[in-house]
């Protein structure tokens, strides 16, 4: 983990709620799709976690969704303004566990982690099935993106205007050796019925430090509890007790 001031490079707008910022500086810190950075707010008192959708050697690509205070500010920030960071906190996605075909399946703003998985992923040679959930058409965001790096990528819509009308598990009926997934916990437990293999979960959870001294975000395991934020946000299948 590595605390230092990022310049904001561009912070739009890509759907109602959801921005896409570019902060510019020292990305050493990371090693992992998966990771997240924790933003201090001026005038607030706990950083906001905030998952890495990418990473080159200077820059970090960030996507969130406008849901209080903190995020409301962060979206009105504009280029060239600063921010106090943490950067590579967590564990990330392990992508040597697939073998030959990944699942990620996403919904929301649990999507964002997984492009730089299906990036590494797909350097690796692996084959890339990516299922994003969304309530109606109008939220969709990254569809585009991830077929640009060479997925397969399948929509699904709860209300139908889009792509395969359900939830994320409406899709997952394909052949794939291994998942990863990111986003809300009812999708994991209905995803926990309908998977067929091993997998790993990367859990959303509201953090008061960011980096395991509080325990404020644990998780019961087969090992003992876990600290989302130090000990995941990324868990595997097999250890999760629902």
């Amino acid at each position: 983990m590595t605390q230092g001031i990022y310049e904001i490079k561009s912070n739009i707008c890509l759907a109602p709620s959801i921005f896409k910022m570019i902060i510019e500086g020292d990305t050493g810190a990371l090693t992992m799709p998966g990771q997240f950075v924790n933003i201090k707010i001026d005038g607030l008192y706990l950083r906001r976690p905030i998952s890495v959708c990418d990473y080159s050697d200077t820059e970090i690509t960030l996507i969130y969704k406008v849901v209080g205070e903190g995020t409301e500010i962060m979206s009105q920030m504009r280029d060239g303004d600063t921010l106090d960071v943490l950067v590579g906190l967590g564990n990330g996605f392990d992508i040597s566990k697939c073998q030959n075909t990944a699942l990620l399946i996403g919904g929301g703003v649990g999507i964002p982690p997984l492009y730089k998985l299906c990036k590494d992923l797909i350097g690796e040679g692996k084959n890339v099935k990516v299922v994003l959930g969304f309530n109606t058409k109008s939220e969709i965001f990254y569809e585009d993106e991830f077929k640009h790096l060479g997925a397969e990528v399948f929509v699904t819509t709860v209300d139908g205007s889009y792509g395969i009308k359900g939830f994320v598990t409406n899709a997952m009926d394909i052949d794939y050796d291994y998942f990863y997934t990111c986003g809300p916990l009812p999708m994991f437990k209905a995803i926990e019925n309908t998977a067929k293999t091993s997998g790993q979960y990367s859990f959303e959870e509201r953090m008061g430090c960011g980096f395991g001294a509080c325990m404020g975000c644990s998780c019961k395991t087969k090992y003992g509890n876990k600290r989302i934020c130090k000990d995941g946000p990324v868990l595997e299948r097999e250890e999760i007790i629902w």
